[in-house]
């Protein structure tokens, strides 16, 4: 009898352990965001920040830029970020990868850059409120907009292979610098990432 007891206090005591422990709630901690952290091993934010870093300072540093400009009489080129394509099979976040592409170019002042389609399209409605509403000091007129003279375009492709709960995931991204006035590339530049993932079993 006082064994059933005992069990029966026993797996009490686990029911409520179980419970308390999970009206506790998730466990949180804050991380530096230029911390590297991989979890699955897929494309993540650390690689979207030093694919593009890289990959603006490979492209500034190339002998386009000085060509443009002993060309324009020492005229900055202006360059706009089009469509970069994902073609792997998982979902990546194109937009992040695109802004971080736009933060590189703008804070290398090697460069000018203009806003993207959408972008224009917001400040265009502005300007026609503008020409409506503010004063005729402050008024912006249209058809003074800044023209590209180099639009950077590009697609990320993906590889994995797997087995027995081993897999190697391998990205490589592609941009390419063309001249908006000819469709001359200026630049073609590549990344590649490879990264080995082992797992206690297959669960790909």
């Amino acid at each position: 009898m006082k064994l059933k007891v005992w069990i029966r206090f026993i797996c009490t005591g686990l029911l409520i352990g179980a419970l308390a422990g999970c009206a506790g709630g998730p466990r949180v901690e804050r991380r530096a965001v230029d911390e590297t952290i991989d979890l699955s091993g897929r494309w993540n934010d650390t690689d979207s920040r030093l694919v593009a870093e890289e990959m603006i300072k490979d492209c500034l540093s190339r002998p386009w830029v000085e060509r443009f400009m002993a060309t324009h009489g020492q005229k900055i080129p202006a360059v706009i970020v089009g469509r970069v394509k994902n073609k792997t099979s998982e979902h990546i976040n194109v937009e992040t990868f695109v802004k971080n592409l736009e933060r590189a170019l703008i804070n290398s002042g090697r460069v000018m850059f203009v806003a993207s389609g959408r972008e224009r399209g917001q400040i265009r409605e502005e300007r026609v409120d503008m020409a409506g509403n503010a004063t005729q000091a402050t008024v912006k007129s249209p058809g003074e907009e800044y023209g590209a003279d180099f639009m950077l375009i590009g697609t990320i492709n993906s590889i994995r292979d797997e087995i027995k709960g081993k897999a190697v995931m391998f990205y490589q991204v592609d941009l390419e610098l063309v001249s908006l006035e000819n469709n001359v590339k200026a630049w073609i530049g590549e990344k590649q990432i490879k990264k080995f993932i082992k797992r206690p079993r297959a669960s790909w």
